[in-house]
């Protein structure tokens, strides 16, 4: 009886993709700092006010988290082997989108 060769593990071109994805964490992260900055703008010009300071520092927490997500992800895709970068963890990644859902709130919370 023949056995079958064992396979050559399939090498992956990962092409333009990984740095497309790093390039969109960036932009996302940027966004989130926009956002940080405006959330101060907006606590700088209302400053009685406690609940815009709690929301400005709620802001200040998730952007921090978000910066290190990405900054971790970032780095995952720059330095990908042979084989391309690692999967996104579910949890960093449930992690990094529950931080964007939670500063649009809070920076929606400060315009109203």
């Amino acid at each position: 009886m023949n056995t079958p060769a064992p396979k050559e593990p399939e090498r992956r071109d990962p092409g333009l993709q990984p740095e497309r994805t790093r390039l969109a964490w960036r932009r996302t992260t940027l966004s989130c700092t926009v956002a940080a900055v405006l959330a101060a703008k907006a606590v700088l010009h209302d400053r009685d006010s406690a609940a815009g300071i709690v929301a400005f520092a709620c802001c200040c927490v998730l952007w921090l988290a978000f910066l290190g997500l990405a900054h971790r992800r970032i780095r995952a895709l720059a330095g990908g082997g042979p084989a391309g970068p690692a999967a996104l963890a579910p949890r960093h990644g449930t992690a990094a989108a529950l931080c964007t859902v939670a500063l649009a709130v809070c920076a929606a919370a400060l315009i109203f």
